[in-house]
């Protein structure tokens, strides 16, 4: 089923997570570990994220670098087909520019297809870490709206090549995309950041799903403002339990965005992880339940590779 599907039929808001694949080596019991103790909790969809490939140069005779690709965790793809095998559950794979051609993205799209997939969350990518900025493949889609206009494009019926010998099916799938209430760091401001989701939700995307944030009050005003601009499709919270007090100063840098002076005075007071934990559950939990009064259609968590905060968290809110 749709995302969109599953909100307009529900009542009240829906509980979601997003995952991680696991690093090389790794069997798939490892995302299972992680999805066993939330089906109490009758997950609408999970998310899958997608990791493109890092490279390091490789010094060979003569002083020349080679260029050395390599892929960390398995393919999203088959990590979505045995979450759904396994639990009936939808899944949402991460479709991304970066790393990809058209085609190639074309050919993933198809596989989605084939299974039966019928959600994509379409995201530009970050830039590969030894690159300054984001830099699109060749023949890639340099932007999230360009991959949105193609994936709509195969829901009408619209391949890459025209092949008068085959004939072609359209493919149906739900597009989200991702909303920053923070603002996306790239933008220079947050009334243009806006403006580049309402061309995104213009070109077909369905729903949106923020990065996380810890300040309610900025989910709040980024839906008026989006509603302002009559960007009017569902916009999803994404929420991420703070389990250490490292992740006060990591979080920020990494995803750019502010912890609250309350959060971060009360971390601060902690003497270890184990109090800081405690203190980031029941922040969240007060987070959900002010979400889930305001209306959010869903809660979408961002589990990081554990379950366990997630779960008590939910314990307390559906």
């Amino acid at each position: 089923m749709k995302v969109v599907d599953h909100i307009k039929k529900s009542k009240s808001t829906l509980f979601s997570i997003e995952i991680l694949p696991p690093l090389k080596g790794k069997s798939i019991q490892s995302i299972y570990n992680l999805i066993d103790p939330l089906q109490d909790f009758k997950p609408s969809f999970v998310d899958v994220t997608y990791h493109r490939e890092e490279y390091f140069y490789k010094k060979r005779e003569g002083g020349f670098l080679e260029k050395i690709s390599i892929r960390k965790r398995p393919g999203t793809v088959g990590i979505c087909a045995a979450i759904m095998n396994k639990y009936h559950i939808d899944t949402v794979p991460h479709i991304i520019c970066g790393g990809f051609t058209k085609e190639e993205t074309e050919s993933a799209l198809i596989d989605l297809q084939f299974l039966g997939i019928d959600n994509v969350l379409v995201l530009r990518g970050d830039a590969v870490k030894n690159e300054r900025s984001f830099v699109p493949e060749p023949g890639g889609n340099a932007y999230a709206l360009d991959l949105v206009k193609q994936v709509v494009n195969m829901n009408k019926g619209t391949y890459l090549y025209e092949d008068d010998m085959v004939e072609v099916t359209p493919t149906d799938f739900c597009i989200g995309v991702a909303g920053y209430p923070e603002k996306h760091f790239e933008a220079p401001n947050m009334t243009a950041d806006l403006r580049y989701l309402k061309m995104k939700v213009d070109a077909g995307a369905q729903y949106v799903v923020t990065q996380m944030f810890y300040d309610n009050q900025k989910y709040f005003d980024f839906v008026k403002k989006c509603r302002e601009m009559e960007i009017n499709i569902p916009i999803i919270p994404g929420l991420k339990v703070l389990t250490t007090k490292s992740q006060t100063a990591v979080l920020p840098k990494t995803f750019y965005l502010d912890i609250p002076q309350d959060l971060m005075e009360a971390v601060e007071k902690c003497k270890n992880d184990t109090e800081a934990k405690e203190v980031g559950i029941e922040w969240t939990i007060k987070q959900a339940k002010e979400l889930i009064k305001f209306g959010a259609p869903v809660l979408h968590f961002y589990t990081m590779g554990s379950s366990d905060s997630v779960k008590r968290v939910a314990s307390k809110v559906f």
